[in-house]
């Protein structure tokens, strides 16, 4: 089976789309399937993606082709991403577009749709209630200007949970949901680093603990209910300290100036970027993961946290009921008290939060791995290509 995803960006620091799509290519590629990327992106960046490619199963029979950053011309009108997506697409058996709101993946689709290829749409929750509220009458003109017609043209909606669906149903799409999740290659965390290890490359003082963050610095991440939230959990334990690990997407500054005023500039430790082994050893180290996110689709953060035996604590928001469910950390309001009173309750009592950690990598190892996750979709693929096309 010839599968053609396409990104706008392949950028690692872009977030979780991205790491989904080089596992997610990866684990098809394993399964014996002609596997095609198509995206944007510099040599540097694809220099990064080829690095932390060598730890990937499967990641060296993916064939890429990635454009250079589009100009502002080139990015509407796709005059040379087209050309390229019309040669790539030949004798394709399905497209998986991933994102929306990029004129690259309404071109993708159509040249899909002329080439007569089926192809589905990964919005990655960008079609939920509050992120159609961000911008929205931008995103009300895009749906008007060929989006919607991207969108119900897909013989399904790759969801990431139910609550996604939900989320989703006020636009009324034609096309059918599919829920497909997120997940790990078992073997990435086979054998984790020293917990010892990024606490010394940070230079954190012998016996103290951290609380981590590892996202994009967004504004829909959270960071601000983190900063109000650590304030109790530092004064009520002082040997803990909290770690901001991601490249800054607009919310740094911010987030700064809050933990000056919080007096918590002490304990609070910026690390910019983790990639690969880093960001392993950042986990592996770690007391407790929280992502106080106010949105998302189905983060990889908080998959790979829980996969690395890591209790988590979440908001409702990152819509991974799952964990409370699995006694693998807490699912609280979008709420700076309720994310300081689970923080504290995970750090009182070390027994009970390895516990957690063992609940958490065993949920993840048991249900979410890419070679399952491979599996499923080539199934929708298979089951969707032979219904009827929606009307667009």
């Amino acid at each position: 089976m010839k599968i053609v995803h396409v990104i706008s960006s392949i950028d690692p620091k872009m977030g979780g789309p991205q790491a989904v799509v080089m596992r997610l290519a990866a684990a098809q590629s394993a399964l014996g399937n002609e596997v095609h990327v198509v995206s944007q992106g510099s040599p540097a960046i694809m220099r990064q993606v080829y690095d932390m490619g060598g730890s990937i199963p499967g990641f060296d029979g993916i064939e890429w082709h990635v454009l250079p950053d589009p100009g502002s011309v080139e990015k509407i009108f796709c005059l040379r991403a087209r050309q390229r997506l019309t040669d790539v697409l030949d004798r394709a058996s399905f497209v998986h577009i991933h994102g929306v709101w990029e004129p690259i993946l309404v071109h993708a689709a159509n040249v899909a749709n002329g080439l007569s290829i089926p192809y589905c749409v990964c919005p990655a929750g960008m079609l939920d209630r509050w992120s159609m509220q961000q911008k929205a009458w931008k995103k009300k003109l895009a749906l008007s200007l060929g989006y919607r017609r991207m969108l119900n043209g897909a013989r399904f909606i790759h969801a990431l949970n139910e609550d996604e669906v939900r989320l989703m149903a006020p636009l009324s799409l034609r096309a059918p949901a599919s829920i497909i999740p997120n997940g790990i290659f078992a073997e990435e965390v086979a054998e984790l680093p020293s917990s010892h290890l990024f606490a010394s490359r940070i230079r954190l003082a012998d016996g103290r603990r951290y609380v981590l963050f590892l996202s994009r610095l967004h504004y829909k991440k959270g960071l601000d209910i983190l900063a109000e939230a650590f304030q109790p959990v530092a004064a009520a334990f002082d040997d803990v300290d909290l770690v901001v690990a991601g490249p800054d997407d607009g919310a740094r500054d911010e987030f700064l100036s809050l933990v000056g005023r919080f007096g918590i500039q002490g304990r609070v430790h910026m690390v910019g970027s983790v990639f690969g082994r880093e960001k392993l050893e950042a986990l592996a180290g770690a007391s407790c993961f929280c992502l106080p996110s106010r949105q998302e689709g189905f983060s990889v953060a908080i998959i790979e946290a829980l996969a690395c035996g890591l209790p988590v604590v979440i908001t409702d928001a990152c819509h991974f009921p799952e964990v409370a469910a699995a006694d693998a950390g807490a699912v609280v309001a979008v709420d700076p008290a309720a994310v300081a009173d689970a923080l504290v309750q995970v750090l009182s009592d070390g027994k009970r939060a390895n516990a957690m950690g063992r609940n958490g990598r065993k949920l993840i190892l048991e249900n979410y791995t890419w070679p399952k996750i491979a599996e499923l979709t080539l199934l929708n693929y298979a089951s969707h290509s032979s219904a009827s096309r929606p009307a667009a």
